[in-house]
């Protein structure tokens, strides 16, 4: 099975390469997503990492460029439960220490998606340092479901092995290994990788001079 899922279309001008993917999610149901609609937070919100692999030789390179990274940003809310999400919280046993890994197969990330692709559009930054503004940020409008107690599972996750994840961040990340999915804990306090920057929780940025945009 190929994992090389591609991204094209809409705001974004080539391919963009999936990366990778990771959860963010809070310590109450009402709060726990990066981005807000009219001051409101929902559970958690998931993020689909891709990359300019039509210009750049490699993630990391790609990371550096304006033009480098699209994010797709996927809200959830809480409601009736939800088997695709159940796939991952089923290995969460697996990766309760930081570092620890698991992999699974037969596994569809589009499945994760809403039925409706309607979003807005910004060009960002990461959200974490060293901050670097190469994010087309792809926001669907239309949430995903979380049952409370599926983000119940997330949000009792040992903190203390969580120590750079301020909210708590988890990140499911694919492996360079195309034989199955990875999915690994934070890795908290290393910062030598780019891969790593994105896929820990910090406090909110302030938005620079962008202009969304809704489709």
């Amino acid at each position: 099975m190929c994992w090389c899922l591609v991204l094209r279309g809409g705001p974004l001008t080539g391919s963009y390469r999936l990366r990778q993917f990771h959860l963010h999610w809070g310590s109450a149901d009402d709060h726990g997503s990066e981005h807000m609609v009219d001051g409101v937070r929902y559970a958690a919100e998931l993020h689909v990492v891709h990359w300019n692999s039509d210009k750049y030789p490699s993630f990391v390179e790609a990371a550096h460029e304006s033009d480098g990274l699209a994010v797709l940003g996927i809200f959830l809310q809480i409601g009736e439960h939800n088997p695709q999400l159940q796939k991952i919280t089923d290995i969460l046993d697996s990766i309760k220490e930081k570092g620890k890994q698991t992999r699974f197969t037969n596994f569809d990330p589009l499945s994760l998606l809403p039925p409706s692709w309607d979003y807005w559009t910004y060009p960002g930054s990461l959200t974490v340092p060293p901050l670097l503004e190469s994010v087309t940020w792809i926001v669907l409008k239309q949430p995903i479901n979380i049952s409370s107690q599926q983000v119940h599972l997330l949000t009792n996750l040992p903190r203390e092995q969580l120590a750079t994840c301020s909210n708590t961040a988890h990140s499911f990340g694919y492996c360079p290994d195309p034989s199955g999915l990875c999915f690994c804990s934070c890795q908290g306090g290393r910062e030598e990788k780019v891969e790593e920057f994105i896929n820990s929780k910090q406090p909110e940025q302030p938005l620079r001079g962008w202009g969304g945009e809704r489709y």
